[in-house]
């Protein structure tokens, strides 16, 4: 630091950078260090050549050499590079004794490895020493036989010494230890070289006995057929599957037997063996088969073996889906369907059975209605199919019973038995069927089934019977009880049928009262009894003022051939107009009122039509406050309401809107008086 004159201390300049963007190309310390080494290693002198003149600097440097290997395996004996190293450079100076020495003595201290046995064989091949090595060879591979590359380069080495027959002694010691696969195929190989195809033959039947697997029993197929040898290829596509048998069969393995049989021309025998395929092996090992199966179909077969294929496929997709969920009652159904179109019936028989055993887990309705179908199939299919009655008797009583009827039942299995049974003239037993099914269950559409079949019948006493019995099981049914009357009517007791009406519009709690009534109505009006007709509606207007009633009411008095009907019908309309006055329904009131305004408009005067004008109500906008659940306000709700001329209680509230009418009108007549006074221009003052 520096001090100025005026004594204020002075800091060194900082220089700027100019530039403070990364460098586009990045350095790190290790890729530094690494430079470093590199050039180090460049810079690396070379070691010195050194020449040898004589005699003595030769022994002097070999002994010098010899001392540092024997230093170096002192240090550690275990190192076989370092024996290694030694015997090679023995080697390089021509002393193979010297050289198989170090190699015994390296074996002394590991006779198990197998680099050292190579390179001392190795040693002696190079040397041309041919016993040496074989002796090396015979040595190793007792001592180490499960090491491939001894044998390996000892067949190798006498067979290029054209000793074939000492080779093939060789190979036949190795194959005494059962070594791998790739160990035969040399052997094989070896063989073939020279053309021997009966030696071959016999080391593939030892092969395939040491290693059986399905593709070493392909290899010998394919061996004996690339040589022509069709039968002996057949044979030994036959023992492999005979070898395998059914419980290990293999689909490879029956595949390549087809293809070979294909390629053969022999389509026949392709076709056995692919379905003698899929009916024995898992379903579940096939997929590749069907796939086979169908290309040979489509290449070489017809059309109906084409569909076989194809039908099989499907068939075993089925049995998948029913094999991994039995309650799968649609995948039973399309599988069903399948075997009925090959008209098998022994197979379609046993595959109803298998599918129904599949009860359903829970006795809840919904479950059972797809599972009840494949008992009616069942049943249908015998009946129209296999033609066997018996059966099917047994199919629809084998479904009775297993319905557990205290819970829910199925009437249809009921009535498709009894019409069976119909089919079969035992009337007698159809009854029956029926009979106990209303015992069991009583359900409407049994009764109604029963009913409707005495009915064709002409059994009208029974029909009685059942009706009565239909009454007690479900009195609020009014279709039940008009179909009775309905009954009678046609029968022509009309009394009888007036009782059933009576007893019915008598029941405390009807279904559809409304339509009860009108077919008593239509009945009456049938007959021509209009006073009957007109209690009635009187009676009916006693329970309910609803003014379809009255519409209905007036209609009927107006239809009549009478001279007074018109007045009749008015004064309906009168009447219901008080009752419904008195009921203050006044929605109901309008829509009397618009139907009896019609009517004057049809068949009135000008006066009855002005009677009506005048009580037509005025329809005004009203709001009222709307409230949540919870009680708290939610704003207010416009809504239309209906003001009677002849409401006492609303004349004052029609007054006071008559008079804020009036005042609003006169505040708009005083606002447009103003504004036309404003836009008047005024004299100027300039004159």
């Amino acid at each position: 630091m520096e001090v100025g004159k005026d004594g204020k201390i002075k800091l060194p300049k900082v220089a700027k950078v100019k530039n403070k963007m990364p460098a586009p190309v990045q350095i790190t310390a290790e890729q530094l260090l690494r430079e470093a080494k590199e050039r180090e290693l460049e810079l690396g002198a070379p070691p010195p050549k050194q020449k040898i003149s004589d005699e003595e600097e030769l022994k002097a440097y070999r002994l010098r050499k010899r001392k540092a290997f024997e230093d170096n395996i002192r240090k550690n004996r275990t190192v076989m590079i370092n024996w290694i190293k030694y015997a090679g450079w023995e080697e390089s100076q021509k002393e193979i004794q010297r050289a198989r020495s170090v190699y015994e003595r390296a074996l002394d201290v590991d006779h198990r490895n197998i680099t050292l046995w190579l390179k001392y064989a190795e040693m002696e091949m190079r040397n041309r020493q041919v016993n040496h090595a074989r002796n090396i060879w015979d040595r190793a591979i007792t001592i180490l036989p499960r090491a491939n590359q001894f044998w390996y380069k000892y067949t190798y080495m006498e067979e290029m010494l054209g000793n074939i027959a000492g080779s093939r002694q060789v190979f036949e010691r190795w194959m005494e230890w059962q070594p791998e696969e790739q160990a035969w195929h040399s052997y094989i190989n070896f063989e073939l070289r020279y053309k021997e195809l009966d030696r071959a033959r016999n080391i593939y039947e030892r092969f395939v006995l040491v290693h059986p697997e399905v593709k070493n029993w392909i290899k010998y197929a394919k061996f004996e057929e690339k040589n022509s040898y069709i039968s002996s290829a057949r044979n030994v596509y036959e023992r492999a599957v005979e070898f395998f048998g059914e419980e290990n069969m293999n689909e490879v393995l029956i595949i390549a037997f087809a293809k070979f049989e294909e390629n053969q021309k022999e389509h026949e025998r392709a076709r056995v063996i692919y379905k003698y395929a899929l009916d024995h092996l898992p379903k579940d090992k096939c997929q590749e088969i069907y796939k086979q199966y169908t290309v040979h179909e489509k290449k070489f077969g017809d059309r109906a073996a084409i569909e076989d294929v194809i039908v099989s496929k499907r068939r075993f997709q089925y049995e998948e889906q029913v094999k991994s969920n039995p309650h799968n009652y649609d995948a039973w159904f399309d599988y069903l369907r399948l075997l009925e179109n090959e008209g098998n019936v022994d197979q379609t028989r046993d595959l109803y059975e298998r599918a129904i055993a599949n009860v359903p887990p829970s006795q809840e309705k919904r479950h059972w209605r797809r599972y009840i179908y494949l008992w009616i199939n069942y049943a249908l299919f015998e009946e129209l199919e296999a033609h066997d009655t018996d059966r099917t008797r047994q199919v629809y009583q084998a479904c009775i019973e297993i319905i557990p009827h205290k819970k829910f039942t199925f009437a249809k299995i009921w009535l498709l038995y009894a019409h069976f049974e119909i089919r079969q003239k035992n009337l007698q037993m159809a009854r029956k069927i029926l009979g106990a099914s209303i015992g069991k269950c009583p359900k409407d559409k049994l009764f109604r089934s029963y009913i409707d079949m005495e009915i064709q019948l002409r059994e009208f006493d029974r029909c009685r019977i059942l009706y009565e019995k239909f009454l007690e099981f479900n009195p609020e049914n009014c279709t039940t009880w008009m179909k009775y009357a309905e009954l009678e009517t046609i029968l022509g007791d009309v009394e009888r049928t007036r009782a059933i009406y009576e007893l019915a519009i008598g029941q405390p709690k009807l279904d559809m009262p409304e339509v009860l009534w009108k077919s008593y109505i239509d009945f009456e009006i049938e007959q021509e009894e209009y006073d009957r007709t007109r209690k009635l509606y009187r009676r009916l207007l006693e329970r309910t003022q609803h003014v379809k009633v009255w519409a209905s009411f007036a209609q009927f008095e107006l239809c009549i051939d009478d001279p007074d009907a018109k007045e009749r019908a008015r004064d309906v309309y009168r009447d219901g107009h008080k009752a419904m006055k008195k009921a203050e329904e006044k929605e109901e009131r309008l829509m009397l009122l618009e139907a009896w305004r019609e009517y004057e408009h049809e068949h009135g005067t000008e006066e009855s039509l002005a009677e009506v004008e005048k009580q037509m109500p005025k329809k005004v906008k009203k709001r009222k406050k709307v409230q949540t659940e919870d009680g708290s306000d939610a704003g207010w709700e416009e809504y239309f309401d209906y003001i009677f001329p002849d409401d006492e209680a609303a004349q004052p509230n029609l007054k006071l809107l008559a008079m804020a009418k009036m005042w609003k009108q006169k505040q708009l007549e005083q606002d447009s008086t103003t504004e036309e006074e404003e836009a008047t221009p005024g004299p100027s003052n300039d004159s």
